[in-house]
């Protein structure tokens, strides 16, 4: 296996056991206590489609837009919960016979889904560039338009890749910081993510309060937050998981952003065993057959 496509698997391991527990946590009883519910925990459309991201990149090195519509249409379960605007085009798909790139255009009345949609599953893509926050926000612009044409969507796809790639490479907080403005667009965002970064020793809820938690399932209040609690907790997985799921609304989205850019960083291993047997296993079509 190459160096890519391993950081890559344990950064999507790392989004998987976050979204499924995050998914499981929903119960706030539950997050606050740290208790850990009793297995297995079902992933969600988060990681499904994270899937078919690596699906692709181990396929053809890159993005396919293509591919990556046709491997979302594929695989799409109707049990994942999918958000209503993402199910709703898939289901065109099939019968107005249009691509989903395509429908993506005429969303919102041609303004595009700015939803975290693309943002919580691109993880594994940051990972897979590690080091190369230019590729890993170019490649993230094309893998978010698939689905997300609205600049705010694309940016929190980039802004989340460009950290991923940042901590896959063992970069200082510091560094992953300055490109992940650097390459994420202006717009809410970026003032987001900008505002984050003054807000490091911020109590977890008073820093969702600043942010935004994601109640609104949208970029602009989803991903500050979950960049701030994984530039808090880089090298710690489970502290990371716990910080974010006490404070996010959209729990499963918040944990596994924040799981899959800090278990690219800390590796498969920087998972709790108990956490990944818990977890249902990642499915066998991620790796295209040789």
């Amino acid at each position: 296996m190459s160096d890519r496509l391993r950081r890559a698997r344990a950064s999507l391991a790392g989004t998987a056991v976050g979204d499924a527990l995050g998914d499981q946590l929903a119960l706030p009883a539950r997050a606050v206590e740290r208790r850990l519910p009793a297995a297995p925990w079902r992933w969600t459309d988060d990681t499904e489609m994270a899937c078919s991201v690596v699906h692709v990149l181990a396929a053809h090195g890159r993005i396919d837009a293509d591919a990556l519509a046709e491997s979302f249409v594929a695989h799409y379960d109707v049990d994942r919960h999918y958000g209503p605007g993402i199910d709703a085009m898939i289901r065109e798909v099939g019968l107005r016979r249009v691509s989903l790139r395509e429908l993506a255009t005429e969303t919102f009345g041609g303004a595009g889904s700015w939803g975290n949609g693309a943002a919580m599953r691109i993880a594994p893509l940051g990972a897979w560039f590690a080091g190369d926050p230019a590729t890993a926000a170019r490649e993230a612009a094309v893998a978010a338009q698939v689905t997300h044409t609205h600049p705010e969507g694309v940016a929190g796809a980039v802004a989340t890749a460009v950290a991923a790639a940042l901590a896959a490479s063992g970069a200082p907080v510091g560094e992953l910081v300055a490109a992940v403005l650097e390459h994420t667009p202006p717009g809410q965002v970026h003032d987001g993510i900008r505002l984050a970064t003054t807000i490091q020793d911020a109590d977890p809820a008073d820093a969702a309060s600043a942010l935004g938690n994601g109640r609104r399932l949208s970029a602009p209040d989803t991903v500050p937050l979950a960049l701030w609690v994984a530039i808090r907790h880089l090298d710690d997985y489970p502290e990371a998981v716990w910080t974010a799921a006490p404070v996010a609304e959209d729990v499963d989205t918040v944990c596994a952003i924040v799981g899959g850019i800090v278990a690219g960083r800390v590796g498969s291993a920087g998972i709790p065993a108990q956490w990944r047997q818990a977890c249902e296993p990642l499915p066998s079509w991620v790796l295209p057959p040789r």
